[in-house]
């Protein structure tokens, strides 16, 4: 009976559009790398230390702990306090662990043995009892205040120590990273505290779901704090993402705000991490271990010589966090580098003047000096370009300082030299090539953005050099997203040869590498985590390390699935349909983007305006949604068109789900209570319903506005089964002959009486009743999923807080809980002649627009649209 209504070209529309967002979540969940993380073990079994709070702070936070993370003799010797290490504070994300601490502790540990303890750190985790801040805001305020004692708490355990800390440095995983710049904004917190911070998969931006006000008004608070004062907060910040693994988290999230003024912040993705060159997911990015081993030697090299602690200096701080997380030079850091170097000693000098050189060395007994004249290479070539197989610490190319030399871009250097030690049993080889620019550089245009993958366009590498930059050409949009095929073909290839294709993005550390054997066919995504800025001149780059032995073709074309797969915020997409009787036709006749998506573009573009932003202020009115999608490069061509679309199809499915939901619990229902009539006398409201209401607004007062609003969701569905139950019986029961049932019809309808309390309900009036009733549990449907989350947080603190505060649903709760008893006693006989439902009928359209308008990405906002339309629907009972 179901199936009867569904107009099958609608379905088929709305089963492609369903494919369609498979496709890419598909490219959401599943089209990436292979995770490359090797994990991080412990050599001895991990301890978590709890660490006593002063009492009236434990009182304050029950949920909260800190604790001391250690292993074997190191954590027995600490049992006994005070600690003489330098402080390091983990804090846990949404849902998070303390004991998440343990690998990048545990390595910490390995390196402080070592060297025999000269130095070692103390790494301490706050237990946050794994909250959902992500979902619910209400409590990162709290956090924040009690980290700050934490900090307090930490730092007196040094107490008389001889290089006692006078501050902590922070690691924050996810919303921890958030806590931890909260803590400047609180009044009384003292900003020489924290001495470092680094976030781990962090949405310094904006919240992944602002499900709530509290979460939407933290980020305000934290984001205008950090602009605000960004010349006075001297702390040193960097924020690692984790790239396209990571699907909870965007990357283009993480990356902290850039300022003219403030320049002690860095951002950068996994994937682009020099010695880690992997993209890793939300969790794995605690453990991964390249990314810890990265994480822990930049530790070691900002300790202070003669304090013994973090460093004080702010520029070797961000020099050492850029040695190891930007630009490496596979040297150990050294702070004040000898750039003038006596090339002395019984060395062997080789004079080298060809253009392209190779040397295979192998049990050299001697070093080795290979001289390069640059004089007469830089009347033909304008680059040089060396590469080595040989794992060394030690700078081994120079340039030879010749006062006399009339070189243009380095006057004072005559000579290159590579070096090359002495080795016993290990064989490497070395490479040396001068070029020009121009010879190795190719411009490769990018497909189409509709091309979806049908056409493609290609280079070919014919010569036989080291080093090509392949320049992408119109690219630098997040929206885009291609996939680049390398094809190898080499000539008498005996033994395996290394190609290295590095993806390079100047505006953003996000590079990407992709190591290939060759000869071989490679596959490369490209897409973006941050757009290209505006008026900026330089593009992205595949930089191709080579083998002289092969040819290269390289392909790219646009990669439709991973298009998709870049939307991965939905906004709000809730469109409001109250008044209609058939849920799935009235749908398909009223759900065109061109009724509401003008209106958006058209404040959007008059918010350009001086004088319109002033009215718009004057008013109080939000910031519009589609504004806060630009600033972060979300909002791509035709997206709210791919939005409307999708959401459409969501609602669509959505109202076929709740009909076949309730036809199957009416069901159940007269399978285990007798059948039950029609209502022979509508009431719109029954004795019990004031009484009902008042205990559940009591619900929502005492514990959760959220558990109240599920409740009168359920009394609501219950009223809806028992009517289709009794309408399935009325049914069954009625003759088989069509004209004797349209005679009783008749008959029933003559019967009506002209007062509403006392209206009989006919077949008719019931599956119309029913239709409404449809379309009203879809939008409440949306309302009780918005507010899952703070009923979830509840639930889970419930042994701690019987009542939630604060409570984003109470307001809400307060409203619809009466409002839902009225509409869950509303028939359509009783409506009809309503005064009101003109007016109503008019009001879908501009809440729509109020939707798209303030409610994409504050998702928060959207039960209030859909509460307007539900209100009236009740009123017109009354008027």
């Amino acid at each position: 009976m179901l199936l009867q209504s569904v107009n099958l070209w609608n379905l088929a529309f709305y089963v492609f559009m369903v494919f369609m967002a498979t496709l890419g979540l598909w490219d959401v969940f599943f089209g990436f790398e292979e995770n490359k993380c090797s994990m991080s073990y412990m050599f001895e079994y991990p301890e978590y230390q709890k660490i006593e709070l002063p009492k009236k702070l434990a009182k304050r936070y029950p949920a909260y702990e800190l604790y001391l993370y250690g292993e074997g003799s190191y954590a027995e010797e600490h049992k006994i306090l005070p600690l003489t290490g330098i402080p390091v504070l983990f804090l846990p994300g949404n849902a998070g662990s303390y004991k998440q601490v343990r690998s990048i502790g545990s390595i910490a540990l390995r390196k402080a043995e070592d060297i025999d303890f000269k130095y070692h750190f103390d790494f301490f985790s706050v237990n946050f009892n794994e909250e959902l801040v992500a979902l619910y805001g209400g409590s990162l305020q709290k956090q924040t205040k009690f980290v700050h004692e934490c900090i307090k708490t930490i730092l007196k355990l040094y107490k008389g120590q001889e290089f006692a800390p006078k501050s902590v440095a922070i690691i924050g995983h996810s919303m921890g990273g958030l806590v931890a710049r909260a803590l400047l904004t609180l009044t009384n917190f003292k900003h020489d505290l924290i001495n470092l911070l680094i976030t781990q998969a962090t949405p310094h931006v904006a919240p992944v779901m602002p499900l709530d006000r509290f979460i939407t008004d933290f980020y305000m608070t934290v984001n205008n704090y950090w602009i605000l004062n960004a010349r006075q907060i001297n702390l040193t910040t960097l924020s690692v993402a984790g790239g396209f693994r990571d699907y909870q988290v965007r990357s283009g999230l993480t990356f902290l705000p850039k300022l003219s003024h403030h320049t002690s912040a860095l951002s950068v993705v996994s994937s682009a991490v020099p010695k880690t060159w992997v993209s890793t997911d939300h969790l794995s990015i605690v453990w991964c271990k390249q990314l810890q081993l990265t994480t822990v030697r930049a530790f070691f090299d900002l300790i202070d010589a003669d304090t013994k602690q973090i460093t004080q200096n702010s520029k070797k701080k961000l020099a050492v966090l850029t040695h190891h997380f930007i630009r490496h030079p596979s040297k150990h850091f050294e702070e004040n580098p000898a750039i003038i170097t006596d090339l002395t000693g019984t060395s062997m000098w080789v004079p080298v003047k060809v253009s392209k050189w190779t040397y295979v060395a192998y049990n050299e007994s001697e070093k080795i000096y290979f001289t390069f004249p640059l004089e007469n290479h830089r009347k033909i070539y304008t680059h040089a370009y060396c590469q080595s197989t040989m794992l060394d610490t030690n700078s081994w190319i120079f340039g030879c300082i010749n006062s006399t030399s009339i070189l243009q871009d380095y006057p004072s250097l005559s000579h290159l030299v590579v070096y090359v030690p002495s080795v016993h049993g290990t064989k490497f080889v070395v490479d040396c090539e001068f070029f020009k620019r121009e010879a190795r550089s190719l411009q490769l245009p990018v497909t189409h953005l509709f091309s979806f993958g049908l056409s493609s366009r290609k280079v070919v590498i014919n010569t036989s050099g080291l080093y090509y930059n392949i320049e992408l050409l119109n690219f630098g949009q997040i929206y885009q997203a291609f996939k680049i095929n390398v094809v190898s073909k080499c000539s008498a290839v005996k033994e395996e040869i290394t190609s290295i294709y590095k993806l390079h993005i100047p505006w953003s550390y996000e590079d990407s590498l992709t190591i290939a054997q060759v000869p071989s066919s490679t596959e490369i995504s490209v897409k973006l985590h941050i757009a290209q800025p505006e008026n900026y001149s330089h593009v992205a780059l595949l930089k191709m390390y080579t083998s002289s032995d092969c040819k290269y073709e390289v392909t790219i074309k646009t990669s439709f699935s991973q298009i998709l797969g870049q939307v991965r915020e939905i906004p709000g997409w809730l469109i409001i349909y109250c008044c209609c009787l058939e849920y799935a036709t009235m749908l398909d006749k009223e759900a065109k983007p061109y009724k509401v998506d003008p209106f958006v573009i058209i404040i959007k573009f008059l918010l350009g305006y001086k004088w319109f932003k002033e009215l718009w202020d004057v008013l109080l009115l939000p910031e519009l949604d589609a504004i806060v999608l630009t600033s972060q490069s979300m909002c791509f061509p035709l997206v709210s068109l791919i939005l409307f679309l999708f959401g459409t199809c969501t609602a669509y499915w959505s109202g076929l789900l709740s009909s076949a939901s309730v036809r199957l619990l009416s069901s159940l229902w007269l399978a285990l209570k007798r059948p039950s009539e029609l209502p022979k006398d509508i009431k719109m409201i029954p004795p019990d319903l004031p009484f009902l209401t008042i205990v559940l607004i009591i619900v929502s007062w005492t514990t959760c506005g959220a558990l109240a609003i599920l409740l009168s969701y359920l009394y609501y569905v219950f009223k809806i089964v028992h009517l289709q139950a009794s309408l399935t019986t009325f049914k069954n029961s009625q003759p088989v002959n069509p004209k004797h049932s349209r005679r009783s019809e008749k008959k029933s309808n003559h019967h009506k009486d002209s007062s509403v309390h006392h209206l009989r309900l006919s077949a008719n009036d019931a599956e119309d009743s029913l239709r409404m009733h449809s379309t009203v549990i879809n939008l409440l449907t949306w309302i009780v999923l918005l507010s899952m989350p703070s009923l979830i947080y509840w639930l889970k603190n419930l042994r701690y807080y019987f009542k939630l505060n604060p409570d984003p649903c109470k307001p809400l709760a307060f409203i619809l809980i009466p409002t839902m008893a009225i509409l869950g006693n509303t028939y359509t006989v009783s409506i009809k002649s309503s005064k009101l439902l003109k007016t109503a009928s008019q009001f879908p359209l501009p809440l729509a627009v109020g939707v798209i308008a303030f409610g994409s990405t504050h998702l928060y906002r959207v039960p209030c649209f859909v509460f307007i339309p539900l209100l009236l629907h009740a009123l017109c009972n009354f008027m």
